[in-house]
């Protein structure tokens, strides 16, 4: 399966970006505090080259006044205030005292450093400078070995551990302080609307810190959140049912218990339990089926369904039930229109709507069926004579166990069948709603097309 190429809020980029920048700052740091440590501690420092012309102007100044003695007699006096090795040399690479240089010390004249030259802290050895005298140059230079107490690199380990561990362990504790922030704590915002989840506050929503971030944690709290929504919506559906569903129950059961106590006859008593048992039958039958589609996540398996057809069969039941004739419930839709609809649910959610259409409509009236093709759907709308509902009760309607009797004059039911029929058309791809028509009340349907033939 190929992988998902990240977005352009996605957490990925924003962790290369952030480990990019870190390994940068590292690789500059690295390299600008290198140089800067080099400089301050591959050189010598200004006390030393200070030192050091001021030891060639005594040199110079000794070769001046005595020549080869007064060189001696310095290079002695020298002796006693530094123990590095010493001396005093001509262009000519000839010592200008009376101790001779040997081949080894006159091969190493050849290569001198200046005072101005890097020196090198990894080499034990201690390098030899050349100093010239200060006021003429040409006259000589002293060639000194550089005492030990002006060695740079002295404090090179302090360098070396505050470049390469203190302070890239600073920044690599800021990106950890990042990454918490970025990433673990949404995280625990998560954990903890989850804790909250177990401990039964299905309220509890994540901050706006974390579902505004527009990256996968953001979609996964936004997710977390819509998911905390229906989980209270279901939870406080099924208490509400239950509450519903006891009190539809507690009626026709006190019915049964004053008919077992009363003294009819048993045939009044046997028809009494019969329609009473029926009844709750029934109440609990159309109960189930609400859970059922109400659970229900995945669409139903779906046919094509001719409406004109469909009408017809479920008028003829109707007929039967409520003695109308066929004038009475007129079909206005044409042959071609045909859904795609699971056939037994969308019979019952259209019976649901016609009985209900017949129970409050008055005295002659009539109960139609339209419809019309819009684009890939159909729309139908089933229309009666009634008195109507009044607005704020047009989606209340369609709750479970709701009865508008007082509004709609008419009897029976128990104020499910409007709210079956709205799931079962959710569960096909169709949708249901009721508006106001002035002369009566309007059903709506709209339903997936048949593909074209």
């Amino acid at each position: 399966m190929r992988s998902r190429v990240p977005g352009k809020q996605s957490v990925f980029w924003k962790l290369a970006c952030l480990l990019v920048a870190f390994c940068l700052l590292m690789i500059w740091l690295s390299w600008s505090w290198g140089r800067y440590m080099d400089k301050r501690t591959g050189f010598l420092t200004e006390e030393a080259k200070s030192t050091l012309i001021r030891y060639a102007g005594e040199a110079e100044q000794a070769w001046n006044q005595g020549q080869q003695t007064g060189v001696d007699q310095w290079l002695q006096a020298f002796g006693q205030v530094e123990s590095a090795w010493v001396a005093v040399v001509g262009q000519d690479l000839q010592a200008l005292s009376s101790y001779p240089l040997n081949g080894s010390e006159t091969q190493r004249l050849t290569f001198l450093r200046g005072l101005d030259w890097p020196i090198s802290h990894i080499n034990a050895v201690r390098p030899w400078i050349k100093v010239p005298f200060p006021k003429d140059p040409s006259a000589g230079y002293l060639v000194i070995e550089l005492p030990q107490r002006y060695m740079p690199g002295r404090s090179q380990w302090v360098w070396r551990i505050l470049i390469n561990g203190v302070i890239p362990g600073l920044f690599t504790l800021l990106l950890c302080v990042g990454l918490y922030r970025l990433l673990i704590v949404p995280l625990n915002h998560l954990r903890e609307q989850a804790n909250a989840w177990r401990a039964d506050q299905l309220g509890t929503r994540l901050s706006s810190q974390t579902t505004s971030r527009q990256d996968e944690l953001g979609d996964l709290g936004r997710a977390f959140d819509q998911m905390s929504e229906r989980l209270q919506g279901t939870v406080s559906q099924q208490q509400q049912m239950l509450r519903d569903l006891s009190h539809e129950l507690r009626t026709p059961l006190s019915r049964l218990r004053v008919a077992c106590d009363s003294e009819q006859g048993l045939e009044a008593l046997r028809e009494r339990l019969s329609r009473e048992v029926d009844g709750m039958q029934r109440l609990v039958e159309d109960t189930l089926q609400l859970a059922w589609l109400d659970a229900e996540r995945g669409p139903l398996p779906v046919e094509d369904i001719q409406i004109p057809a469909l009408w017809e069969m479920l008028t003829e039941n109707a007929r039967f039930e409520s003695h109308w004739p066929e004038s009475r419930l007129p079909c206005r839709v044409d042959a071609s229109c045909w859904v795609k609809g699971h056939l037994n649910s969308l019979a019952q959610a259209l019976e649901n709507i016609l009985r209900n259409a017949i129970r409050h409509s008055p005295v002659d009236g009539i109960v139609s069926l339209n419809g019309q093709r819009e684009g890939d759907e159909w729309h139908l709308w089933l229309d009666d004579q009634g008195a109507g509902v009044a607005p704020e009760e047009l989606e209340r309607m369609f709750a479970p166990f709701i009865r508008l009797d007082g509004s709609r004059p008419g009897d029976g039911g128990f104020g499910l069948g409007l709210s079956i029929a709205r799931n079962a058309l959710r569960l096909q791809g169709g949708s249901l709603w009721a508006e106001n028509t002035g002369q009566g009340l309007r059903v709506h349907l709209r339903m997936p097309a048949r593909a074209a033939l």
